[in-house]
């Protein structure tokens, strides 16, 4: 791909935002070790110092003992001389070594608290984003960071050091010459411009786009059932392929435009050297400079270039480390879950007693997602919540965990308004059991002690048999101590329920919440989870989302929504008898003569709600 058909295919290019900004915020991870890091600038210094120091010993020895016939004192001399590069040889070793524990103890902080603001945020905020670009923050922008500390910091530094010090000794010792020397300064100045001037774009490009294609992988590799199932894997591979395209394109022209640095500079630093031999020979013949002059300026000349080419190739590494920093940083800015109010209190000797009064929420500012709900769960009353997908039943749930708050109305516990108390506190003593089970990679006795990580062997073998999921659990290779693969892989979907049961067991919530519990599970596995869930629910005030309606007739109450309001309330019994929304919504199977419940269109239009 040309250069114009890349800029054409870019969409929007990521940019700086405000790099000084940035810096300030990473110096203020750095300064932690302001003594450690004033020594590693000392080092800097020393080691560059010395650099400098041997050409300029070599041309005094030759001067003051080759050309003189005079070696009184030479030994000395060249004493001086390999000691100092011994001395940069330290210096060096020792500069590096303490950067790299500045380093890796700064970005190890920036990782913490990355990974704790992850943990802070609310949870709209990881709804609208994929989880694998978030996980690029945590890896490969900080990894940039790192990979800059470790090395390009003291490099930007020796390098400035270096090509300073080279030309004030270079002054000193022929201004003339120095000038004929810095003939070549402007073309490297142009050149590295035109250079890192594209190269900068690109790096930041490259980013963003190992960003996206992270979590496109994640996405797509989390999802390779829905893929299969649909037969989509030559769509997801002409995606992948598109991004990757991305990415080798800004990757293919940053490193491009990079390897021009080297070469630009070999070709100028060749033409530097014959102009200082060549002039210096001219100026020596005349008796204006030493032939040790002309030695130590075909030294400097040889090395002159190498400080400009440093700090040109550590510029768009820096670039690249600013461009990660400020994407590590957008995520910390991000508004935190909001605190707790100051008069919140904990949440103690729960009785189960929820209400809500006249709620109203919704996502977007477009449309009402819950308008006016309002109903009461007494303590130890099971209340099952039925309707069509988008109804509400699920943002019921969200509201009453915390994860957004509503826009209008009280939701309460136990007589007090939610807002009122912490919403740790108010967690805790909430227990769910969802559709989707998410088990974590370990031990089975580890994920059943999830639900509460102090408890005893004892009592996770006392919870998994109250939850029918021991019996599984023996027959197993290992038992308790069998290795789950990544979210529960090796067992089948019933077994998965049934753990996230006894982990709930051993939770011991005082409000349960089962959202879709049972679905999509065979019918003898089935049975065992509603055992293990009636006994979950004994005595304890429980919230039911399901279709199937052997989950929820046993409710003490139903509650049908309909677009965002509840249209009606009651037994399954009092709902039949009424012929209303949920009388639409039971249809007996004719072979089975089970009844089910059936969220379709032509059912909310039989019942007189289209």
């Amino acid at each position: 791909m040309s250069e114009p058909e890349h800029k054409r295919q870019r969409k929007a290019k990521p940019k700086l935002k405000n790099w000084r900004f940035t810096l300030k915020r990473i110096w203020s991870y750095l300064a932690v070790h302001r003594a450690l890091l004033a020594l590693i600038f000392l080092m800097v210094v020393a080691s560059s110092v010395l650099g400098l120091l041997g050409p300029y010993l070599l041309g005094r020895t030759i001067d003051d003992y080759f050309v003189s016939g005079d070696y009184d004192g030479l030994a000395g001399l060249i004493a001086v001389l390999a000691g100092s590069y011994l001395l940069q040889g330290v210096s060096g070793w020792l500069q590096n070594y303490w950067m790299i524990g500045v380093a890796q103890r700064t970005v190890a902080a920036l990782r913490s608290d990355l990974f704790r603001q992850l943990h802070r945020l609310p949870i709209p905020y990881f709804v609208k984003r994929q989880s694998g670009e978030l996980m690029s923050r945590l890896t490969n922008d900080i990894e940039n960071v790192s990979q800059t500390l470790n090395s390009s910091f003291i490099q930007l530094v020796s390098s400035l050091l270096t090509f300073t010090g080279m030309l004030t000794l270079m002054l000193l010792a022929s201004p003339l010459l120095t000038a004929v020397t810095l003939v070549i300064v402007p073309a490297m100045l142009l050149g590295m411009r035109w250079i890192t001037a594209r190269t900068g774009r690109y790096f930041r490009e490259q980013q963003h786009s190992l960003g996206e294609m992270n979590g496109f992988v994640e996405e797509t590799l989390s999802g390779q059932r829905i893929v299969k199932s649909f037969s989509k894997e030559q769509a997801v591979i002409a995606e992948f392929t598109a991004r990757n395209e991305r990415l080798r394109a800004s990757g293919y022209w940053a490193q491009t435009y990079t390897g021009f640095i080297p070469k630009l500079m070999n070709m100028l630093n060749n033409i530097s050297f014959a102009i200082v031999a060549g002039a210096g020979g001219l100026l020596a013949l005349k008796g204006l400079v030493s032939i040790g002059v002309i030695v130590m300026f075909a030294e400097y000349a040889r090395q002159f270039t190498r400080p400009l080419n440093d700090l040109a190739n550590q510029f768009n590494v820096f670039l690249s480390a600013v461009a990660g920093a400020e994407r590590v940083f957008e995520v910390l800015d991000e508004q935190p879950e909001e605190l707790d109010e100051q008069d919140a209190a904990e949440l103690d000797d729960v009785r189960g007693e929820i209400e809500f009064a006249d709620v109203s929420f919704s996502y977007e500012r477009s449309g009402r997602t819950l308008s006016g709900v309002g109903f009461h769960a007494a303590p130890g009353e099971t209340i099952a919540l039925v309707g069509p997908t988008g109804a509400g039943k699920t943002t019921v749930v969200q509201l009453l965990t915390r994860f957004y708050e509503p826009d209008g109305g009280r939701i309460l516990i136990d007589g007090r308004d939610i807002r009122q108390i912490k919403r740790k506190s108010l967690r805790r003593h909430l227990g769910f059991v969802l559709q989707d089970v998410f088990l974590f990679q370990g031990t089975i006795i580890d994920n059943i002690r999830y639900g509460k990580l102090d408890a005893s062997d004892d009592e996770v073998r006392c919870a998994a048999k109250a939850a029918n999921a021991h019996s599984f659990i023996v027959k197993l290779p290992q038992g308790y101590d069998t290795v789950l693969q990544q979210d529960g892989g090796g067992i089948s979907q019933g077994q998965k329920q049934l753990l996230s049961i006894a982990r709930m067991m051993l939770a011991d919530p005082s409000i349960l919440i089962l959202d879709e519990a049972t679905s999509s599970i065979d019918t003898i596995t089935e049975i065992k989870i509603q055992e293990a869930l009636y006994r979950l629910m004994e005595g304890r005030t429980s919230i039911v989302i399901a279709h199937r309606l052997n989950t929820i007739r046993q409710a003490d109450r139903i509650l049908v929504l309909a677009d965002g309001k509840m249209v009606e309330q009651g037994t399954h019994e009092s709902l039949l008898e009424r012929k209303g929304l949920y009388y639409g919504l039971v249809r007996r199977d004719g072979q089975s003569g089970q009844e089910e419940i059936v969220i379709q269109e032509q059912a909310w239009g039989r019942a007189g709600w289209t």
